[in-house]
């Protein structure tokens, strides 16, 4: 901050009296200032600010039609945040404190005092240029924040992604199931009425689910026929080995998959795998991701079964099969399901297609 960038800065002066504009201008151009305008008008002030963005405005105090009091009642909601550099202009002592505390920086009383004027308008300024270029300056780092995050996330997207392609790489039919998996996840979640930031996570992180089956024998994984007891110790094996394949990351994005891979065979009555969890023991991302990932294995071809139509799905899933109950699911999750299940059906339409 150096003189020259004082003597450049914008200054406004606000005074239903001409001889005190054309005073001020004097003095104020006499010392060198390069910018000043001025008004009687006291309307004008708000328009003109929002439009000049002035570093310095002389206001006076007492004026017809809308005071000094008024005008600075508007230029608070313009800038309600920022400095409001303002020096109001009075002859009365009782006024001073008043202005002070609805905003103004400082005051100047009349009849002017060269010296005064000129030492308040310089101190307002440079307190007033340096108050931008410091809000310059934390807009700089913040915009470099910004782009360190959107380049952190994009780094997660990656790893992500790669995981999700090894996973594909085991079971082509793994690969459409995991992105049509992404959608309804995120659609359910926003059905429960839950926040932007965490749509946006589990959309990501839902896909990881079965990342675990890439330690899950290929004569196991690919089998055509049922299970023996013991292969099927095997197969739920790859919850766990999920959990720890994306455990002890920072990114939130991998947290919520370790998180998602660990605990979606759980069952809101205590009956699914790997630890038995019930109710709210299971976190919420994998009592949305459970029935997601029924909903569409049931659309899908297995080799142990055919790929049912929408309504087979829902009347499984709303009424029960046997392998399937109602009680298998979180009462929230499940009411949000029944009552918006065509939301699934145009996923498992929409996204299908786009594989074919």
């Amino acid at each position: 901050m150096n003189l020259s960038d004082i003597l450049r800065g914008k200054i406004l002066i606000v005074d239903d009296r001409e001889l005190n504009v054309l005073l001020l201008e004097r003095m104020l151009r006499g010392a060198g200032y390069l910018s000043i305008t001025s008004t009687m008008d006291p309307s004008e002030v708000c328009r003109r600010h929002i439009e000049n963005r002035y570093d310095l405005i002389l206001l006076d105090l007492q004026m017809p039609g809308m005071d000094g009091f008024q005008v600075m009642e508007g230029l608070r909601k313009i800038e309600p945040d920022g400095y409001l550099p303002i020096i109001v202009i009075t002859a009365q002592p009782d006024h001073k404190l008043r202005a002070l505390k609805a905003g103004a920086k400082d005051f100047i009383s009349k009849p002017f005092d060269l010296a005064e004027v000129l030492a308040r308008v310089h101190n307002i300024l440079e307190a007033r240029l340096l108050h931008k270029e410091l809000r310059d300056h934390n807009d700089a780092l913040e915009q470099r924040v910004r782009g360190r995050t959107a380049d952190l996330q994009e780094s997660h997207l990656e790893t992500i992604f790669t995981m999700t392609r090894a996973a594909e790489h085991r079971d082509d039919d793994t690969g459409a199931h995991v992105r049509r998996i992404s959608y309804y996840s995120r659609e359910l979640a926003g059905m429960l009425g839950l926040d932007k930031e965490f749509l946006d996570k589990i959309f990501f992180a839902s896909p990881m689910h079965d990342i675990g089956k890439i330690g899950i024998p290929d004569h196991i994984l690919l089998k055509p026929g049922g299970f023996t007891p013991d292969e099927w110790e095997v197969m739920k094996g790859h919850a766990t080995i999920g959990s720890k394949i994306l455990g002890n990351s920072k990114s939130p994005y991998l947290k919520m998959g370790a998180e998602i891979a660990l605990n979606h065979h759980e069952r809101w009555d205590g009956g699914g795998y790997p630890n038995g969890k019930r109710a709210e023991a299971i976190p919420l991302t994998a009592r949305i991701m459970n029935i997601c990932d029924i909903y569409d294995a049931l659309r899908s071809k297995r080799p142990y079964k055919p790929a049912f139509d929408h309504l087979k799905a829902v009347d499984i899933i709303t009424r029960g099969d046997g392998r399937t109950q109602p009680e298998h699911f979180d009462p929230a999750v499940f009411a949000a399901f029944k009552e918006n299940h065509r939301s699934f059906r145009d996923i498992f339409e929409a996204r299908t297609a786009e594989t074919i």
